[in-house]
Order: C-alpha cells, then structure tokens, then sequence
C-alpha cells in the first residue's frame, strides 16, 4: 500500500463506519448525564477514541503473529458486545424504572469510569477485524491508520455528547430510561450484524 490520498480517505471511513456504535453510546450518556462539563465529555470521547485506535492495532499485530488464534475468537465478537451492552443498558433502564424520584438512583446512573471502559470494549471490539482489513500496511501506516480511525471517532462521539446533553435537558427524567435502550438496540444490532453479515 501506498502513502496517497486513497489511503487517508479509506482510514477517514473507516473511522466513521466504526464509529457509529460510539457515536450512539456517546448520545445514550450524554441523555443520562445532561449537566456533563466539557472536560468530562472530551475524556469520554478520548476514551471511545483509545479504544478505536487500539483495536485495530491489536487486530493488525493478531495477524501478523497469532492470525489462526485469532479467527476463532472473532467469532466471539458479537456475543462479547451483546452481553456488555446489554448488561450496562440493562442497567441503566432498571435504574430509570424503579428509581426516578430517587436522587441515590440518579447518581448511580451517571457513567463511571469501569462502566466507560466496558463500553469501550463493547463499541470498539468489532475494530479488531479490521486488522485484516490492514494487514498489507507497513507497522508505521498501521499506526497512522489507527491514528485517523481515533481522531474521527473523537470528532463524532464529542457531536454525539452535545446532542445527548441537549436532548436530555429537554426529557428530564426519561434521558436515563432512553439512554438504556439505546445501549440494549445498539447491543443486538452489533449481535445480528456480527453473525448474519
């Protein structure tokens, strides 16, 4: 492969396909947590962004030395993804039911740092197949891959916090409830994409 513009945009949209499930996640947060302080919301989309940048790597360095260990996990992937997305949303829409009133409820609610990370893993876990999709780049035009692939996703999940901070000033109470199924939708649609496309 070669240093051209083909490989910029491909990386470009690349990063946008993958990061539709963190953009997503990013509105489902934003609902939950509407008074989240613009530090907050660059650290959060820095997260989705590590994870984006580091699944490809990892995927790429997969092929590159353990390529048949590796196949037989991606079958995994979808399972992995259902099972954390639909336990956090789970979650969330469980605290919205049977807590609304409750201010321990809403605390409890907002996004924690574990709770960020498993949704890193959940959104990002798909990206590791796309090391096959770069396996024919050197090491540096991996990096520089991944590289864009996290500077998208960062650019999109910040958009999709602003709108979820804005959307959940206006439905108050039901942000929280909104943001789960959000999470569980998400969740199957990794699942059912993951193992009949």
């Amino acid at each position: 492969m070669e240093w051209n513009l083909i490989f910029f945009v491909n990386s470009v949209l690349l990063g946008v396909g993958l990061a539709m499930d963190a953009f997503s996640v990013s509105i489902a947060n934003a609902l939950s947590e509407s008074s989240m302080r613009k530090s907050r919301m660059c650290f959060i989309a820095g997260v989705y962004a590590f994870f984006q940048f580091a699944m490809p790597m990892i995927g790429w360095i997969c092929v590159h030395t353990i390529v048949e260990y590796f196949s037989k996990f991606e079958v995994l992937i979808p399972w992995i993804a259902l099972a954390l997305l639909l336990w956090i949303g789970g979650k969330m829409i469980w605290e919205a039911v049977h807590g609304e009133e409750d201010e321990a409820a809403k605390v409890a609610a907002k996004l924690t740092f574990a709770t960020l990370m498993i949704q890193g893993v959940a959104t990002s876990i798909d990206a590791l197949s796309v090391g096959f999709t770069i396996a024919d780049y050197g090491l540096l035009m991996a990096l520089v891959a991944s590289l864009i692939i996290a500077g998208v996703t960062f650019a999109i999940c910040m958009t999709g916090l602003l709108i979820g901070k804005k959307a959940g000033d206006k439905l108050g109470a039901k942000a929280t409830l909104a943001g789960g199924l959000i999470l569980v939708g998400i969740g199957i649609e990794i699942f059912v994409k993951g193992l009949f496309f």
